[in-house]
């Protein structure tokens, strides 16, 4: 007979590794690509310290004069909070006990339950990589109060089923609304919730996060590609070279192998490090194959870590990502990245061991997945990036 117990022991026993190795392994073809670790964990906090610039006790001289004066490497104490990660799964009473007497109905009830919970963190895990920790989703244009529908800058970030935030900067105008309907082709939503006339009138000053993660969230390649500001507590202005390589396509210019091949000789030209991955649209990967093309009869194929096929520029992986920004096209060495990582995915648990808990007010029970994570990137400005791809 199927109980309680035996649901905890299915969660912890069976469905636990499963869960973890696919969101190590098949979260996405970025995501993938990062070494997971657990070094440089402090408390709450990840510190590395990172070498820059050369050790200066180097020299020529006379044969009897002195020699060079001895210098320490130099370092930076990057510093970032570690991110807590979070998926949940709700089972109701009825559903465990209707499957109480049947062993493969209820394996079927856990496995759908975490198949779903596999697919939205996977979502949410793959969007994260390309933010900049603050959570956006997109932001709002209008919306209509009759229809209830909203039109948003880009559908990018957005499905059905996922729970969201309206924010007015830092004031929550709408919270804990689920996405019902997604209209990829005109960029419009529609949520559970009935539209205010007051939300209406100032629409578009609206921001989306996902529910309650508003400058919550993995400090993602935005964030490392920023021109301003401080990374990981330490400041640009003061330190230049943690600044990344911008190429911005000006308008009429043509994206094509000259221009990819000048960015990637640029980046190693001026910090000494080479490429080893390249991630974009797949609007702009199709593009790129495009000009490719006549003058290779077949266009060469790696295989990358994770089973993900991508295609080969001089030797680099070119991948599309559905996330990456549109227009957009990274050049990254992921050897300069790590998820630093406190534990691996567990289960929360209550002082009594138990994962299962009774949602308050409801006959049904949730257990929560969590990871305590944060993805840095040792060389920020060592990394090259390509805008206003056309």
């Amino acid at each position: 007979m199927v109980t309680m117990t035996t649901a905890q022991n299915a969660l912890k026993d069976i469905y636990l590794d499963v869960v973890s190795e696919q969101l190590n392994t098949k979260t996405n073809v970025l995501f993938n690509q990062f070494k997971q670790t657990s070094q440089d964990i402090y408390g709450r906090e990840v510190q590395r310290l990172v070498p820059y610039g050369i050790n200066g006790g180097i020299g020529a001289g006379d044969e009897g004069g002195a020699l060079p004066t001895s210098e320490q490497n130099q370092y930076l104490n990057f510093t970032t909070t570690l991110k807590n990660l979070y998926g949940t799964i709700e089972i109701t009473d009825k559903a465990i006990k209707a499957s109480s007497d049947d062993a493969g109905a209820f394996v079927n009830l856990l496995s759908a339950e975490m198949e779903g919970l596999l697919n939205s963190s996977k979502f949410n895990l793959g969007r994260m990589m390309y933010g900049d920790g603050s959570g956006v989703l997109t932001s709002v244009l209008s919306a209509v109060k009759s229809t209830g529908k909203i039109t948003v800058s880009s559908v990018k970030n957005l499905i059905e089923g996922l729970v969201v935030d309206f924010y007015d900067g830092s004031t929550l105008v709408m919270g804990g609304a689920k996405i019902v309907s997604v209209d990829r082709e005109n960029k419009t939503i529609l949520t559970d919730q009935t539209l205010t006339t007051n939300f209406v009138n100032n629409a578009s000053s609206y921001v989306i996060y996902v529910q309650n993660s508003k400058d919550e969230e993995i400090t993602g390649l935005e964030k490392v590609f920023a021109q301003s500001g401080s990374i990981y507590g330490v400041s640009r202005a003061t330190y230049p070279f943690l600044t990344s390589y911008l190429k911005q396509m000006n308008a009429g210019e043509t994206f094509d192998e000259i221009v990819l091949q000048t960015v990637l000789d640029e980046v190693e030209m001026r910090t000494g490090n080479k490429m080893n991955m390249l991630v974009t649209t797949n609007a702009v990967k199709r593009s790129f194959a495009s000009t490719l093309r006549p003058y290779s009869k077949n266009l060469e194929v790696n295989t990358l870590e994770g089973g993900y096929k991508a295609l080969s520029f001089n030797g680099v992986p070119l991948v599309g990502d559905k996330f990456c920004p549109d227009g957009v096209l990274y050049a990254l060495n992921t050897n300069d990245f790590a998820v630093h990582r406190l534990c691996d995915w567990e289960w929360l648990a209550n002082e009594d061991g138990s994962i299962l808990k009774q949602k308050q007010g409801y006959a049904s029970f949730v257990a929560t997945l969590v990871k305590y994570a944060e993805l840095v990137c040792s060389k920020p400005g060592a990394q090259g990036k390509i805008s206003n791809i056309v």
